[in-house]
């Protein structure tokens, strides 16, 4: 939506055909003649101006002669919205995106705060039905209304539609319009001359599933305006630049001489690109708009059109480039057969080769995709042909736009006009979207891409056992089983892994796993000073726990989960490699904290425990889940941070002795790719992430995937799209600026089902975000592609664990579940069913069963020790 103060123009300079900086001016003769063509004056835009105003006026009247060159058609829509409308509606599309049709379904529900995002369907519409009998092509859309109303629950009671069909027609009525010619490729017999509001009635009564009313018909110009967001002025003005190029506008009924009324409004659609005047258009037609002309399909008509349209800009583009080639101005003289060939320049083409933020890095591709050999300042000098055609577009356009302004200022007999114009168009829109679709396109992964990541995982997991040089470090935990269900008695386990730490105790009985825990604090005294007053103060709490549950000079087997860098070498044995979180007890580093634990115990002297386990909390996760289900192999973490476990052959594991029987590997997945491996993956945003963490260069995998890193991830991309102006209006906000403010917990709300926009728009505001309906709608696609990107990586992840267990084993099938913990991979909304998708992809064999985990660091660490303990009583025996 555009804010249009005072309008009119005004004589004066020259208007500048090149308003972008560092875009080098021609120098040469023939191509600072050729491209003088498309400048226009001040003078000229005004007299452009004042003769569409002239033609209106005429159009308005009535008048036959001179005949005006623009139609002002009714279109009997007497207001635009207010803001208090409610219920629910039917709109189909028809005409407005090519060979298909829309329906949606819209909930209108008469307050600014509680919008609802409407639901649609695209269908594709058959050749030959766009070439049939028109009774086909409306029995096709009817068939397609009630396919749509078929997926929702709605109540079969005259359900109210509107009929946004795009081609040229004369309304008689809001619900009433005569087809008067086919556009855009449809040729279906029986229908021009006739009333295709009728021809739908007719259609939706011969398929006889709903009862729908259609209410009105428009046009997309109109649809435009009608859907424009209310603000703080009223809109009353559409514009659409598309393929073609329309205007709408609410004009005074009693100047409507076809209505004969002498009060309210109508909507009127001006259809200027049939716009034409020899005095006011004439001098600035450049002989490559009359060669455009005399080659179209409709040589003398749409001028105007042919001008601005997105249809042809592209042309004329390439008609400027084929007379500088023919001239040896362009490529050495030499012109390839594509560029000789009518059409082979597009819009998105040229709006990519004006784009002077990205270099000509994209002109030399669109050029040698056409045959060429451009030198680095043909690519220059074809920007600025691409700069200088779509600047008198753009300037033809408002020349047009301002003719609309002064029209409606003139009958609201105002001094000053404050109106909202609602825009419409890939002309309009290419450039937003275009570096939104541009900015995201990396992190859209195809299949191929996802398969590559499963193989370079695979290949990593092979080299890490073999302990080669590999990003996994494929750590042995020495837990040799998973639960089978007979483990019974009552365990110990204890939780470190922050300021607080838990001590439980876990029965395990037949059926069922009770939990009884207790919180405890770590004063920092302790957290920081010495490591044996920080391990005489953990015994205390252990001893205050069996004093309360009634424990006192029992020796219970004990699971210690201990959440911090270490290096294993025993089931009992795990050696600190360096303290995070706080805590810097001196005396620890380098020493295996089970001994630690254990000489504490020992100065207690009355005190006995018998610490069997130190666990990491994916081994617990998959041990939790494994007491409920024996086929969980496989332990998955996705919260703050990322890592996996699982059950390898022993035979596999070149640094633990034995050949039968089986391991759970602590893979440490989250340094995957800290070898380069994920390089081709790795976007400017991931690497800005990177460089501004404690660990550059390390856990690439894991800044791809868990929740610390994707709302970062999240605020470098908005950060990019609102320096290039496609956010926020180009405004930059402190708040954006500030590292960590974007939480990843916003991406699990705002990318919610259940949340309408002004939702998503309250969580953004509350960042101190000013924004409208569409930045919010593109930060929501900005966090669907980074979670979904997260979500596919992830479950290549996984398809290169479970595919790695079914070749093990030598099975053609096999049937495992993963045990899951992590507040992304359970908050998210979508996060589990994308991984789950993704391993279905990739790993076609493997029928894989996801297993949320309840308590994997406490109730895991007592089912590890329970296990331990099972094993040990078979051994004796």
């Amino acid at each position: 939506m555009a804010t249009i103060g005072p309008s009119g123009l005004h004589p004066g300079e020259r208007a500048s055909v090149c308003p972008h900086e560092g875009v080098p001016r021609p120098s040469g003769s023939l191509e600072l003649e050729c491209l003088q063509q498309f400048k226009v004056t001040r003078t000229q835009l005004q007299q452009i101006q004042a003769s569409l105003l002239c033609s209106m006026e005429q159009a308005l009247k009535g008048q036959d002669s001179p005949a005006p060159s623009v139609r002002m058609l009714p279109t009997y829509v007497r207001s635009t919205p207010h803001g208090t409308e409610q219920g629910d509606f039917l709109v189909l599309e028809l005409g407005a995106t090519g060979a298909s049709l829309r329906v949606l379904w819209v909930t209108l529900t008469g307050t600014k705060e509680c919008r609802v995002e409407p639901r649609s369907r695209e269908f594709v519409i058959p050749q030959e039905v766009i070439l049939g009998a028109g009774q086909q092509l409306f029995d096709f859309a009817a068939r397609c209304l009630s396919e749509f109303l078929d997926a929702y629950p709605v109540e079969n009671q005259g359900l109210k539609l509107g009929f946004n069909f795009s081609f040229p027609c004369h309304q008689t009525g809001l619900d009433r319009s005569t087809l008067i010619s086919w556009t855009k490729g449809f040729r279906c017999s029986g229908v021009e001359g006739q009333d295709v509001v009728q021809l739908l009635r007719d259609a939706i009564q011969r398929q006889g599933t709903y009862r729908i009313d259609v209410v009105a018909m428009v046009n997309d110009t109109v649809g435009t305006m009608m859907g424009c967001e209310l603000g703080t002025r009223p809109c009353e003005v559409g514009l659409i630049v598309d393929t073609g190029t329309n205007a709408c506008y609410m004009e005074e009924a009693r100047h409507v001489a076809a209505l004969d009324e002498d009060r309210g409004r109508t909507c009127v659609s001006i259809e200027w690109g049939s716009f034409y005047d020899e005095d006011a258009l004439g001098p600035v037609l450049t002989t490559f708009d009359s060669a455009l002309d005399r080659e179209s399909l409709t040589p003398g008509a749409q001028r105007f059109e042919k001008m601005i349209g997105g249809l042809y800009l592209g042309e004329l583009v390439r008609l400027v480039l084929v007379h500088l080639t023919q001239h040896g101005v362009l490529f050495d003289g030499c012109a390839s057969p594509a560029l000789l060939s009518q059409g082979c320049i597009l819009l998105d083409h040229v709006a990519e080769m004006e784009d002077t933020a990205t270099g000509t890095a994209r002109v030399h591709t669109i050029l040698q995709d056409l045959g060429l050999s451009p030198r680095a300042s043909d690519a220059e000098l074809v920007q600025y042909v691409c700069v200088a055609v779509c600047t008198r577009a753009a300037q033809l356009c408002a020349a047009a736009l301002a003719a609309v302004l002064s029209r409606l200022q003139h009958s609201r007999e105002q001094q000053t006009l404050q109106v909202a114009v609602a825009t419409g168009g890939r002309v309009f829109e290419r450039h937003p979207r275009r570096i939104l679709e541009e900015t995201l396109a990396p992190f859209q992964l195809t299949l191929e891409q996802m398969t590559v990541v499963q193989a370079q995982m695979r290949e990593a997991m092979i080299r890490g056992l073999q302990g080669e040089a590999s990003s996994l470090r494929m750590l042995p935990t020495y837990v040799r089983a998973t639960p089978d269900g007979s483990e019974r008695g009552d365990f110990l386990a204890l939780d470190l892994g922050g300021t607080n730490f838990r001590v439980l105790l876990v029965r395990v009985a037949e059926g069922s796993v009770q939990i009884i825990n207790q919180v405890y604090s770590i004063p920092e005294c302790r957290a920081q000073g010495s490591g044996q007053k920080l391990f005489d103060h953990i015994v205390d709490c252990i001893v205050d726990f069996q004093k309360r549950q009634g424990l006192s000079g029992q020796s219970l087997p004990l699971g210690f989960t201990f959440s911090f860098p270490c290096k294993q070498l025993g089931l009992d044995q795990g050696i600190l490699l360096n303290w995070t979180k706080g805590f810097n007890a001196s005396g620890c580093e380098g020493q295996d904290v089970v001994y630690l634990l254990r000489e504490a115990i020992r100065r207690r002297q009355a005190v006995e425990l018998n610490v069997v386990a130190i666990v990491n909390d994916t081994v617990g996760t998959m041990m939790s889940c494994g007491y409920d289900d024996p086929r969980c192999e496989m332990g998955l973490i996705v919260g703050t941070g990322t890592n996996a476990c699982y059950m390898e052959e022993l035979r596999n594991v070149a640094s633990v002795p034995g050949d039968s029987g089986l391991m759970c590997i602590n893979m440490e997945w989250g340094a995957f790719g800290d070898d380069g491996s994920l390089g081709t993956l790795s976007t400017r945003f991931d690497t800005s992430v990177d460089q501004a963490s404690i660990n550059p260069g390390k856990q690439r995998f894991e800044k791809m995937i868990s929740g610390m890193y994707l709302g970062e991830i999240v605020r470098h991309i908005l950060l990019h799209l609102t320096n290039l102006g496609v956010l926020f209006r180009g405004q930059k906000t402190q708040c954006l600026q500030a590292r960590d403010i974007f939480k990843t917990k916003f991406l699990s709300e705002i990318e919610s089902d259940s949340l309408a926009l002004r939702q998503v728009r309250a969580i953004l505001e509350d960042l101190g975000l000013t924004l409208t309906s569409d930045d919010a709608l593109m930060v929501l696609e900005v966090c669907q592609a980074v979670s979904r990107r997260a979500a596919q990586l992830c479950g290549a992840g996984v398809a290169a664990v479970v595919e790695k267990i079914r070749e093990n084993r030598g099975l053609q099938e096999l049937t495992v579940s993963v045990g899951v913990d992590g507040t992304l991979y359970k908050l998210h909304p979508h996060f589990s069913k994308l991984v789950s998708a993704t391993v279905r992809k990739l790993a076609p064999q493997c029928t894989v069963t996801f297993l949320q985990s309840e308590d994997g660091s406490g109730k895991g660490a007592a089912l590890v020790t329970a296990v331990a303990c099972r094993l040990t009583q078979m051994a004796h025996v």
